[in-house]
């Protein structure tokens, strides 16, 4: 059996996944993994955005998001 199969994501892929689903209204995306649960970091143009990326990377990590810091421009 292939172990690197049983690995879990990295951040850049976890990162990537939720860029694939949101289909790019969140620029920058950045996910800062902690102990604790998620911080999000970026740029987007509307604040449904910005709680999509949020819902979004919650379902896909089953973390807690500790701050949304995506910056509504």
């Amino acid at each position: 059996m292939n172990s690197d199969a049983l690995t879990e994501p990295s951040v850049e892929q976890l990162e990537a996944l939720v860029q694939r689903r949101l289909r790019g209204p969140v620029r920058n995306l950045r996910l800062l993994v902690g102990d604790q649960g998620l911080i999000l970091q970026g740029q987007s143009s509307t604040y449904y955005a910005k709680q999509l990326a949020q819902h979004t990377a919650m379902e896909i990590t089953g973390l807690a998001i500790l701050a949304n810091e995506i910056e509504v421009r």
